[in-house]
């Protein structure tokens, strides 16, 4: 593909399975598709930038319902690699309820846990304005860990900028194994995407605001945005300033993906142009609205509704 994009994604693909009650009870499951890099790069899309996406896909009974789902929704495959293998399902009960879901992950030794950097592209990588990817990827395997690191390596070579989020999950990996992936990257990270609730304190040891982005500063990091579920709100350093942005307002449905969907908002809004103050402001309300249905991708909102919302606000 020759066409400029504006970002491309790094990771797995999943097979999503949802009930919205309890697993006992339930008699069927909604299908879909999701993965958190998969669920942003989606976000991003619907959005109106141009996104691929690189991973590998396994030849199993779900792969032609994936390709042509991916070639629908517009997303560039070009580097999407058909292996021998399974691909990995998630299920989610109860989201009928957002308290009491439960989640129940099968992604070991799937194909794209077989990620490594003969998957990685420069031509490819030089054609985007962003390189996306996160910890769960690295969590896959030690070669898509070492696929990521490439990649980003290659990005800061060619003048591309990098975005990454730790995304910790103690049902992935152990703090220790997150930590070391965090500062492996962490050198090579334009914009960072954190939880202060949960990956602040495992991949820097601190729960403070002001301490967490001042370390990332001072690590090279340029935009650092903090999510606080506590203060229903983010906090978002650039060039020496730090702003607080409330969350958009909506009755929480379903909050599975809200985290990814998010950053794909900010990053179509950077490569568009806004500043980073900006750009949250327009994830927010992208977040906000798909929270409000659901699933993790097949609720995320387009282009059109969102933009409504965020320059009505801008009005105001």
């Amino acid at each position: 593909m020759n066409e400029k994009l504006d970002i491309i994604t790094i990771g797995e693909s999943l097979i999503e399975l949802s009930a919205n009650e309890d697993l006992a009870e339930a008699e069927c499951l909604s299908k879909y598709y999701g993965g958190d890099t998969l669920t942003t790069a989606v976000a991003a899309l619907r959005a109106g930038s141009k996104v691929g996406f690189i991973s590998r896909i396994g030849l199993d009974c779900f792969k032609n319902y994936l390709l042509e789902s991916w070639q629908n929704e517009g997303l560039d495959i070009s580097h999407v690699k058909p292996v021998q293998g399974i691909n990995g399902i998630y299920i989610i009960s109860g989201i009928k309820d957002s308290n009491s879901k439960e989640y129940s992950f099968y992604r070991k030794k799937t194909a794209a846990a077989n990620l490594s950097i003969d998957d990685i592209s420069e031509e490819y990588i030089k054609n985007a304005s962003i390189l996306y990817s996160t910890g769960i990827t690295q969590s896959l395997s030690i070669s898509a860990a070492e696929a990521v690191k490439y990649a980003f390596k290659i990005a800061k070579e060619n003048n591309v900028t990098t975005a990454y989020d730790p995304n910790y999950s103690s049902k992935i990996w152990s703090s220790e194994e997150a930590k070391e992936a965090f500062n492996d990257i962490i050198e090579y990270t334009d914009i960072i995407f954190l939880n202060v609730q949960y990956d602040s304190k495992v991949v820097i040891d601190t729960n403070s605001i002001d301490n967490t982005i001042k370390y990332l500063w001072d690590k090279g990091v340029c935009v650092v945005i903090i999510r606080s579920s506590v203060e229903k709100g983010y906090y978002v350093g650039f060039q020496g300033r730090i702003e607080f942005i409330k969350y958009f307002e909506s009755k929480v449905i379903d909050d599975t993906g809200a985290g990814d969907t998010f950053n794909g908002g900010v990053l179509h809004a950077v490569t568009s142009g806004m500043s980073p103050f900006k750009a949250v402001s327009f994830a927010a309300v992208m977040a906000g609205l798909q929270v409000q249905k659901f699933g993790a991708i097949k609720s995320i909102p387009y282009k059109e509704e969102i933009y409504k919302i965020f320059k009505g606000q801008n009005e105001n």
